[in-house]
């Protein structure tokens, strides 16, 4: 939902906030076997990672992956690291490993700018983490809060763009100029005065008010590097038209393009989705109706299989 401190000038970089949700989430089934192999979604991926976990667990084995499913990729929803931490931590399990989350991240190549997607694994919910220090680690979670159960969001995804990724998102971030101080200040103002107690409150007009506001700052400073406060021109006029038909906050998860919206109960988010999809009908736009997930991943082991969901 936004980075905090993109400034640096106490020690510490980035500090981000993100939130799970129930209804898109990565399953992958590992199955011991002399060679390694992946099927399903995102397959050659999967298998990528595999080949790290166990390189880095020091096994000489392999393993048969099966993806049932797959956060969509590219996406700005942090698909990469929850199915990097799915497959190591399936692997583990087959293996009989202890292999902790943050040694995983930093041995899988995930966790380089933000702790999100480690602690939404771990733990679910509304994370905070605070920044990069001079760790070679994931950055650490500060905060957990839970998010209300009745409140909902509506996710609107344009499927014809692919948000920035890899070597393109690092020439990106080398390229935005300097954060200013203040401004930094001011974001994690809004997180620590705002949005948070607005959250452990139940006042979703505060919150929305405090992650919108948060939005309209990084993604003015991204601009340069994704065409505008929003990375989808589409995305960002349906962001606009919920802003003024009663959404609680908008914004968009990470590069983008998938931009989400705050409603506060699941009749109203159905109400401004379908609404949307009459307003956004040639826009070849998608909108889901989504609930916070509260807990981390699901993990099951079974004789001569482990699973590993992530959400």
């Amino acid at each position: 939902m936004g980075f905090l401190d993109l400034n640096g000038s106490l020690g510490r970089r980035f500090g981000s906030l993100g939130l799970a949700i129930e209804e898109l989430a990565t399953t992958v089934t590992a199955h011991p076997d002399d060679r390694i192999s992946a099927q399903g979604p995102q397959a050659e991926r999967a298998q990528a990672f595999a080949r790290q976990a166990l390189v880095s667990m020091g096994i000489k084995g392999g393993a048969r992956l099966q993806v049932q499913q797959a956060i969509p990729e590219h996406a700005g929803l942090g698909s990469g690291t929850q199915l990097a931490l799915a497959v190591g931590t399936a692997l583990s399990r087959l293996y009989g490993v202890e292999w902790p989350l943050r040694d995983m991240a930093t041995a899988m190549n995930r966790g380089g700018r933000s702790g999100i997607g480690l602690g939404l694994f771990e733990h679910g919910g509304f994370v905070v983490d605070g920044g990069r220090g001079g760790q070679d680690a994931p950055p650490t979670v500060i905060s957990r809060l839970e998010f209300p159960a009745h409140w909902r969001l509506v996710l609107v995804f344009d499927r014809t763009y692919t948000g920035l990724h890899g070597e393109q998102e690092k020439q990106a971030f080398a390229a935005l100029p300097n954060f200013p101080e203040a401004s930094a200040g001011r974001l994690c103002r809004l997180a620590l005065m705002q949005a948070m107690p607005a959250l452990a409150e139940w006042d979703i007009a505060g919150f929305g008010v405090a992650v919108s506001t948060i939005q309209e700052v990084v993604g003015d400073h991204f601009a340069p590097a994704q065409g505008g406060r929003f990375a989808s021109p589409r995305v960002a006029r349906a962001l606009k038209w919920f802003g003024r038909n009663g959404a609680a906050g908008v914004g968009q998860s990470s590069w983008g393009p998938t931009g989400f919206v705050l409603a506060e109960s699941e009749m109203s988010a159905h109400a401004l989705a379908r609404s949307a999809r009459t307003e956004f009908a040639a826009d070849n736009l998608e909108f889901m109706v989504c609930a916070g997930r509260n807990r981390g991943a699901e993990i099951r082991t079974e004789a001569h299989q482990a699973l590993a969901q992530a959400k």
